[in-house]
Order: structure tokens, then C-alpha cells, then sequence
């Protein structure tokens, strides 16, 4: 069964936007053949270069270019053009690798999660998918669900992870214990050698007549099947000897399981498995079918609590006798960082004071017995008896002091959110010390995990530092990253120190020097003590006989020294790894720490904030959260979040040109498709909040460059909607004078096929007061709130700031709209008119402070204005008042739900359910979930969607450059709208309703919630 391709991308790259992007002159040559041969894009120049120098790892390295192949017979003719330039070739998924295996330098990058993600086929009834490389992994999984199977390796990064990435890279996940690594599900791969020859690699009976007919062709597909099977009968001993017996590991190639038996009991190669967890090193995944499991219908999690780390670690092979499907370790550094977090706290809440480590044990319903009945459809599975028996000898006869149980979806979900917060968390430590990924997926037999623990900790405290310890115990698993510096020589040194004397406590134990990340350049280097020198030789010739020239990926997995490259023939381009070299910072490098116009310091400064970003990636998962929008519609890396930070990163350490922050290019492409959505400030694991950093570069480009006339009008658009209100009809009827449009796109830059906003006579304000009905006197009301009359309420849409009112007067609230507020200044910040938006900051602050000091709130109805006043003023001011009025502060849902207000209201809502777009920035504050639980109190029925940015922020959508993005962003809610049983939609951002209002067809704009409030009172 074929999925039905949509290529809804919108083109972001420089050429779209009319800017120059001249290839690197040493690779002119190459870049231009690949063009003359490749469909795809190809991208040579030096931003391309910034932007996949890293990965998720420690490393950087620029690369030669990138292509972004549009298929398979474009990898083939991109791995022809690489060999004939004898340049190396590094194929690339998500670029979320740990261990730097997505990094390396004077490479072709081959970005296969542009074009090549499509799942081909889905055979329900043999469970089996087939796949191309590029598509992520949660997409697979909701293309399975359906058929009530999935994927079974799960790692954290699945939103975003490609499947062809898993496979090079063997991975597995939390499940793991039940359903083992990413060989295990490989049947077959189509996979594109160094030289463009194309391979089937699948399961052939050996000496079977298909063996035959194989290895009598004598082409490469024969010469792999031969070295291969010589390989490993001439090794046997050493591969039964020297491979560990655990679930997980995925260091060197898979020479133990490349030859096997079958279902049929037939002994079989699979060059498939070879593949899988080589890295890219052997050959190019175009192509894969892999099999899959059923889901569980239902799961339930124990978490037990231990006051001694060494105590849960003793507990964990007790914990593997019970039919489990994950056992999870988390330590008290974790739980101390997330109650001391604003995200997290809430999940750290149940942990019992003294808890020094957690085992989370999962159950599901495929390997629990269910109530009596023999298991009917309509029992369900019994995870009380299940947690008795282990509660039992963990809690009541074991070490463990206490049990947390989790039987909803909800619960469940807090505890799982904990878990995967620990690398978000310790990553956000302030400083340049960081708990670095190069050692932290060591794996042993769990039944030696307390030794292991204990020395381990021994090891720390020989090098002065510290780790915390989490993750997969029940494979022996833990991911470990000791906090160090690698700014300077001492702590490379350090590093390198650590992963000597852990590789010698992993060996001791007979465990793997990586269960999960793979080898890259952290621990190639350590692969010839793991396999002893008959192995190490056997991966050597292995690898050149799949890439003679040794240039797929090289440096990862398997190297070679220019002694031993002479002897064997090896070329002499293959170089020692060692795991000091290609750093992202290192000893060398500096940053520039500008003096800014917004306070940092809470993010230890403009440069640590940019340094936050560490790689892995989250900024392009596609559903959940809200960043990026413009990464959504184009798919583009600089639109990601990390590709933004990363080139902040390198114009502030001197990686480009000094000047090149100044450029048009940097500021259009990086900067200018940032829509300021603040999606990375909560959604990016380690909070780089790219909104705030874009307005201080753009403040700054504007204090060095100087500003344009649209750039000054959008930032007062207050201002100019005064004046639109003030020549109200007519200035409504300007713009549809013939030729009006135009002249505005070819002046100003701002869109003729955009609708404008029009105008009312009758502000908001005015008809606030004039109206004639009465108000709450000071003495009759239960609170006194202030409603800030923002731009687009008062000037444009008057009825949504009376609706505002009068659901706020029916919850007993006195109602206040001061004579002397200034705008809100949020136009003026999000384009980087700083001075301006402190000025107004300041007023604002100044004419709110007595009101607030009397206990009055101030309310909103527009959520951009109020998230300005919650956060960005308290980047703009210092002291005590500034933070009163922003603690004061609240979007109106926000008001009535934080209050409870409404209560005191009497609503009777008319009926019909309604789709909830929240507001971006509110989405990212947390505080866009209150408007759908005042509604549902009202009696209206809500379905929140899970959408990001509308597409409009503000100004965005209304300039001419920018009009098309901003309707393909738009398009993604309008998708979600669509697939909303509710027949109509809600939203209470000004931008959104507008975009939503302006879709082909859509006769009127949705309603603000508050309006939906206001035609539910009783009367």
C-alpha cells in the first residue's frame, strides 16, 4: 500500500530571495559537476558549509557542500562525481548523531531527509514496511498506526530521527529490554556503493543455487558476498570471543551477525546487517524494508524510589525477571534540576524527598496476563497484580522506600517527560563547563551495573568532576556525561583521560563501549582495543572491499595508520581518529560577547545563549511544539533554530567574516524568516531563544546600517493605525483605488495580494467611553482589572475589546482603560527598534504600576501584548516595578482561568464545538491551554490543535518577500482546521484571525474566544 507523496516546501534558499551565494572557490569544480548531474539541490558555499560542520555531538568540521539528493539515481551520480573528484561522501539523516558521525570535514553531504522521505509501501499483513532514508521515524510510526503496528527501536529523538539515520547508526531506545536494536527488524537494503554501483543486500541461502548464480557473476555484489562470508569463517574464534553478549551494542561493524540462521533453519548472509550501524561508511541506505511489531493497547509504569544510587543499580537484574518492556534509571541530579526548572518542576513534584535514584519499570498489555476470562477484548490486562508481586521485593524485602504508580495515558506521559528531560536539563547549565556527550552509553551486563557504577564514580572523582546518571539500566545503558570544559586544553585532556580509563572499565565488565550512539569520532579511536588485532584487520579489509578509496564517511568506525595503510595497501588518505580532533570549540576558540541593549544575563550572556544550542535537532520535529514554523513549510536547515544559532555561532567566533552579520544575505535568511514565534524559548531543550536573540542583532544591524521606511512603519504601526482610524471610511477605500496595491508592494514592499486591515472610526477606546450601560462602581466589584487597549483592538477590531468588557463586567470584575498607556511596544522589539520598545516599556511600567500596587490585574485581549508585558519587559527594564507589573499581567482566558472568574459569570453557550488555534507566543509561555478550559466551562466544546505559528507574525506576512512563506505556514493550520471535527475555528491572536479570515473562501474572520464568551452570557 503506497503513500500518496505531498510536496507542499516552500523555497527559502538564497537564490529564491534574489541573493547572490557564490560556491567556496576550492570546490567550484566539483560543485558545478554535481549540478550538471544532479536533480537535487547543491549547495557549496560557505553558509552551507556552517550550517553541517556539527551535528548533535562535540564536533565540528566543515564539510565540503551539500546536496540534497532528490533520489536514488541522484545519489548514485553525486557518489560518481565525489569518486571522480576523489572527495570523500558522508550521508546525513536529521544530523542529531551524538558521537559525530554526521560530522566530517571536506566532505559531499548528502541530506537524504529533504527529498527522500516517503514510505513506499506498508504490508499490514506480513508486517513490513518499506521506506526511504530521509523519513522521520514518528511519521513511519503514524503511518503504522493505522495497522496497529509500529517501528520497534524508539529512540528519544524519533520526532525528528530519520529511519536511514537509525539504521547507520543501529538504533534502539527505552524498549530495548523487550524488543532489542535496529538489526534485529533490517530484512532487506538498497544501498549505493562508493563508486555509484547499486546493491540489493537481502537474506541468500548460502550455497543455495541463488548463492550461486551471485557469486558466479563476478561483479561487486559477488566480491562483497565472497570477502564477507571469508571474513567471518576465517575469524569465527575471535568473533565468538571478542563481540559482547548484550542487548546493546553497536560499536564496529556487525560481523557477528551478518551470517545466521533463518525461520527455516537454513544458514543465510545478509549483507543488510553489515549496513546497519556502519555509519555510513560502507555505503549510502537509499532504500529499506524493515519489519514491525503490534502495538500494545495498553501500558501502565512503576517508578520506585531508592535513597542510594548503587542500591537501584543492584536492583535492576531483580527488575529483568518480570515480563518488563522498559527499566529506566533517573538519579537525584535530575530530579534536583527539574524542581529547580520552570518546564519540568511540575513532573519532578511527586518524587519523594531523599529519592538518590528511580527505577521507572513498564508493563504492557502484551505480556501482562489479563483478569479471569482468559484475556476477552473487552477485560483489560492486570498491572495491579504485576506491581504487587515487584512492589513487593523491591519496596517491602528489597531497598526501595517507595513506589509511584502510573496507569492513565496522562500520568504516564509526566513520568516519560521527566525521564527525557535529563539531557535538556543538564545541557542548560550556565557556564562553558557542560556534561558532554563522549562516553555516556557505555554498556555492561546489567547484573554488573552496581560494580560498574561504583568505579565509575571512582573514575570522576580521579579527573576532579562529576555526572549525573540516567537511562536505559535494563540493557545496561547508562548515558553518563561527565561535566567538563572543552573551551580549554586541560579539559580535552581531561576528556581524553576519561575515555581511556572507561574503556578499560568497560572491557573489565566485557561490555560495549557504545549501546546506543555508535562510534563516530568519540570512540573509533578505542575500536582496536575492543576487537583485538585479528578483528580490527578483518573490519579494515572489510571496508576496503565495500570502499576501496576509503572515502564514505571516513575517520568513523575503522582507520588506519599511514604505516599500516602502506603495508595493505590502503590508500594513505586513511588517518588515525583521535577523539581531541575536530572539536566544535576547543582550546582555540573565542567569542565575541557584544555589548548588548537586552539583559542576558539570566542566559549568562549573548554568546552562551547562542552556544546553548548543542545540535540535537528538536527545532525540526514537525508536530508537538511550535518551533519552526519556516523550517515547516521549506524544510530548509538555516530555517531550523540550530541552523540560526549555528550561524550566530560562527559570526561571533570569527568562522565568517566580521562584516557578514551585516549582510543583507545574513540578515534576510538567517534573521529576517525568524518570525519571532518564540517557539525554541520552551521548545529547544536547552532554551536557546532565538526571538530574543534576532531583535538584539537586528537592534544592532539597525544602530550600524540604519533602517528602511517599512522596517520604521511596521515597528509604530500604532502610529499609522491611528491615522487610518482617524481618516476612517476613506482610508479603508484608498487601498482599492486601481493601482493603489501595487504602488504599496513596488514603494513599500508590502504585499498586493495581502488583505490590509481596515479601520474604524469609533476606537475602541471611544466606545469605551461613551457606552451607556453601567459599569461595576469600585465598591460592588470583586476585582479591578486594567484592559490594555493594543493597536489592533482599538483601532481595528472595537468589538472584540467591548466583548472583552463585558464578559469581564459579568464576572463582577470593575473594568479600567487609563488615558496615558503607550503601544505595547512588541512591533517595535520583534524588528529590533529596542530604544523604542524600552521607551514604551518604561511609560507602560510606569502608568500600570499604581493600579497594579491597588491590586488591580492588567488584562489583555491581544496574547502577543500580554506575552510582551510576561517576558520581553523584563529583558528591556530592571527592578521592582517592572517585574510587579509583569506578574500582573495576563492574557484575558488567561485572567478568567487563573482567576476563576468566570465562575462568577452565568454562561448558556449557544452550541457547536469550536477548533482552538492558540497563539504562538502564548503556546511557547505556557499559557495558551486556558482559554480551552474557560470555554468548556462555558459549555462550548473545544478541540485544541496542534499548530504552530500562523504564518502572519505581525509584519511578516504582510511584506511582499515573505508573502508566500507566510501563506505556506498558513497552510499547515489551515491542514489542522481541516482535519478538526469542529466546523469552525477560534483563535485570539490579531495575525491569526487575520490569516485565517484571509484563506480562499472564507467569507469573515473567526471570532476572539472572548467573543465566544460574550454570545454565551446569560442575560
Amino acid at each position: 500500500m503506497a503513500t500518496e507523496r505531498r510536496d507542499d516546501r516552500w523555497d527559502t534558499s538564497a537564490e529564491a530571495l534574489g541573493h547572490e551565494r557564490p560556491d567556496v572557490p576550492a570546490h567550484a569544480a566539483l560543485a558545478d559537476d554535481l549540478r550538471e548531474r544532479v536533480r537535487g539541490e547543491v549547495q557549496f558555499d560557505e553558509y552551507a558549509q556552517v550550517l553541517y560542520a556539527t551535528d548533535g555531538s562535540v564536533y565540528g568540521a566543515r564539510p565540503a557542500g551539500v546536496v540534497c539528493p532528490k533520489d536514488t539515481d541522484d545519489v548514485r551520480e553525486a557518489a560518481r562525481v565525489a569518486a571522480e573528484h576523489d572527495v570523500p561522501v558522508l550521508p546525513r539523516g536529521a544530523g542529531s548523531s551524538l558521537a559525530g558521525q554526521a560530522v566530517g570535514p571536506g566532505c559531499v553531504v548528502l541530506d537524504l531527509s529533504r527529498h527522500m522521505d516517503d514510505v513506499l509501501e506498508v504490508d499490514p499483513g506480513a508486517r513490513r514496511a518499506t521506506v526511504q532514508p530521509g523519513v522521520v521515524q514518528d511519521h513511519l510510526d503514524d503511518r503504522l498506526a493505522e495497522d496497529g503496528l509500529k517501528f520497534a527501536p524508539d529512540p528519544a529523538s524519533s520526532a525528528r530521527a530519520t529511519v536511514g539515520g537509525g539504521l547507520g547508526n543501529n538504533s534502539t531506545g527505552a524498549h530495548s529490554v523487550r524488543y532489542g536494536i535496529s538489526d534485529a527488524y533490517t530484512e532487506e537494503l538498497r544501498v549505493v556503493l562508493a563508486d555509484g554501483s547499486l546493491v540489493h543486500a537481502r537474506e541468500i541461502v548460502l550455497d543455495s543455487p541463488e548463492w550461486e548464480a551471485v557469486v558466479g557473476k563476478f561483479d561487486r555484489e559477488a566480491d562483497l558476498c565472497r570477502t564477507v562470508r571469508g571474513l567471518v569463517e576465517d575469524n569465527e574464534a575471535e568473533i565468538e570471543e571478542r563481540y559482547p553478549t548484550l542487548k546493546r551494542s553497536v560499536s564496529g561493524y556487525n560481523l557477528h551477525k551478518v551470517i545466521y540462521e533463518n525461520d527455516d533453519g537454513e544458514e543465510v548472509i545478509n549483507l543488510s546487517k553489515l549496513f546497519v550501524g556502519a555509519e555510513g561508511t560502507l555505503g549510502v541506505i537509499v532504500e529499506a524494508t524493515v519489519s514491525l511489531v503490534t502495538r500494545p493497547e495498553e501500558t501502565a509504569l512503576a517508578l520506585y524510589c531508592f535513597e542510594d544510587l548503587v542500591d537501584a543499580m543492584r536492583a535492576v537484574p531483580v527488575a529483568l525477571e518480570y515480563p518488563v518492556s522498559a527499566v529506566e534509571l533517573m538519579d537525584e541530579e535530575v530530579f534536583r534540576l527539574a524542581r529547580e526548572s520552570t518546564e519540568y518542576a511540575q513532573y519532578a513534584e511527586p518524587i519523594p524527598d531523599g529519592t538518590a535514584a528511580a527505577l521507572m519499570l513498564e508493563w504492557d498489555s502484551e505480556v501482562v496476563s489479563r483478569s479471569p476470562g482468559d484475556g476477552g477484548p473487552d477485560e483489560t490486562p492486570d498491572f495491579e497484580s504485576a506491581f504487587a508481586d515487584a512492589t513487593r521485593e523491591f519496596v517491602t524485602d528489597g531497598d526501595a522506600f517507595e513506589v509511584l504508580e502510573a496507569y492513565t495515558d496522562e500520568a504516564q506521559s509526566d513520568l516519560w517527560k521527566l525521564r527525557k528531560a535529563a539531557i535538556p536539563l543538564l545541557m542548560s547549565l550556565q557556564g562553558d563547563p557542560k556534561p558532554y556527550p563522549f562516553i555516556e552509553d557505555a554498556s555492561v551486563p546489567p547484573d554488573e551495573l552496581a560494580e560498574y557504577v561504583q568505579q565509575f564514580e571512582a573514575v570522576l572523582d580521579e579527573h576532579g568532576t562529576s555526572a549525573a546518571y540516567f537511562a536505559h539500566a535494563g540493557a545496561g545503558t547508562l548515558h553518563i556525561r561527565p561535566i567538563l570544559s572543552l573551551k580549554e586544553g586541560e579539559g580535552i585532556e581531561t576528556m581524553h583521560s576519561i575515555a581511556e580509563d572507561v574503556t578499560d572499565l568497560v572491557l573489565e565488565h566485557h561490555g560495549s563501549f557504545s549501546g546506543e550512539h555508535g562510534d563516530g569520532l568519540a570512540r573509533t579511536e578505542f575500536n582496536p582495543e575492543m576487537y583485538g588485532p585479528a578483528l580490527w584487520t578483518a573490519f579494515q579489509d572489510l571496508k576496503s572491499a565495500f570502499d576501496p578509496d576509503w572515502r564514505m564517511n571516513p575517520g568513523k568506525v575503522v582507520y588506519t595508520d599511514p604505516e599500516t595503510a602502506s603495508e595493505r595497501g590502503y590508500p594513505d588518505t586513511a588517518a588515525n581518529t583521535d577523539m581531541r580532533d575536530d572539536l566544535r570549540y576547543g582550546a582555540d576558540y573565542q567569542s565575541i560577547e557584544p555589548r548588548t541593549a537586552l539583559d542576558f544575563s539570566e542566559e549568562g550572556g549573548f554568546s552562551h545563549l547562542v552556544e546553548l544550542c548543542n545540535g540535537c535537532g528538536t527545532c525540526r520535529q514537525t508536530r508537538g511544539d511550535v518551533m519552526c514554523p519556516t523550517y515547516r513549510a521549506s524544510k530548509e536547515e538555516i530555517q531550523t533554530t540550530r541552523g540560526r544559532a549555528n550561524m550566530l555561532r560562527a559570526a561571533i567566533s570569527g568562522d565568517l567574516d566580521e562584516n557578514e552579520i551585516h549582510s543583507d544575505r545574513f540578515q534576510e535568511e538567517v534573521l529576517g524568516l525568524c518570525v519571532g514565534c518564540k517557539g525554541c524559548q520552551s521548545d529547544c531543550p536547552t532554551g536557546v531563544d532565538l526571538a530574543k536573540l534576532k531583535a538584539e542583532v537586528k537592534h544592532q544591524h539597525h544602530e550600524e546600517d540604519g533602517s528602511s521606511l517599512r522596517e520604521r512603519l511596521f515597528a509604530d504601526i500604532d502610529a499609522a493605525s491611528r491615522l487610518g482610524s482617524t481618516l476612517a471610511p476613506l482610508s479603508n477605500l484608498a487601498t482599492s483605488v486601481p493601482g493603489a496595491r501595487w504602488a504599496m508592494e513596488k514603494t513599500l514592499g508590502i504585499a498586493a495580494d495581502r488583505e490590509l486591515p481596515s479601520f474604524t472610526r469609533a476606537t475602541f477606546v471611544d466606545q469605551f467611553r461613551a457606552r451607556s450601560g453601567p459599569a461595576i462602581a469600585g465598591d460592588d466589584a470583586e476585582a479591578t482589572v486594567v484592559l490594555f487597549p493594543d493597536t489592533y483592538s482599538n483601532y481595528s477590531t472595537p468589538e472584540v475589546g467591548m466583548a472583552a468588557v463585558e464578559v469581564l463586567e459579568a464576572a463582577g470584575c470593575r473594568v479600567e482603560v487609563p488615558d496615558d498607556l503607550a503601544p505595547s511596544g512588541r512591533a517595535a522589539f520583534s524588528s529590533g527598534f529596542l530604544d523604542r520598545a524600552r521607551d514604551r516599556a518604561e511609560r507602560n511600567v510606569d502608568a500600570l504600576l499604581p493600579h497594579v500596587e491597588s491590586g488591580a490585574a492588567v488584562v489583555f485581549v491581544e496574547p502577543s501584548d500580554a506575552v510582551m508585558f510576561q517576558d520581553e519587559y523584563r529583558d528591556l527594564l530592571d527592578g521592582e516595578a517592572v517585574e510587579a507589573v509583569s506578574a500582573a499581567s495576563y492574557g484575558v482566558l488567561e485572567y478568567l482561568d487563573v482567576s476563576r472568574a468566570d465562575e462568577r459569570a452565568s454562561f448558556d453557550a449557544p452550541g457547536g464545538a469550536f477548533a482552538y488555534h492558540g497563539h504562538c507566543n502564548q503556546k511557547a509561555t505556557n499559557k495558551d491551554h486556558h482559554a480551552v478550559g474557560v470555554l468548556r466551562r462555558a459549555g462550548y466544546e473545544v478541540d485544541p490543535l496542534d499548530t504552530t505559528c500562523c504564518g502572519m507574525a505581525g509584519s511578516f506576512g504582510y511584506e511582499a518577500e515573505h508573502y508566500d512563506l507566510s501563506k505556506a505556514i498558513g497552510s499547515l493550520l489551515f491542514d489542522a482546521v481541516d482535519g478538526s471535527d469542529a466546523h469552525r475555528v477560534t483563535a485570539p491572536g490579531a495575525s491569526c484571525r487575520s490569516q485565517l479570515g484571509d484563506r480562499e473562501g472564507r467569507a469573515e474572520r473567526p471570532p476572539h474566544p472572548v467573543e465566544l464568551l460574550q454570545a454565551a452570557l446569560e442575560r
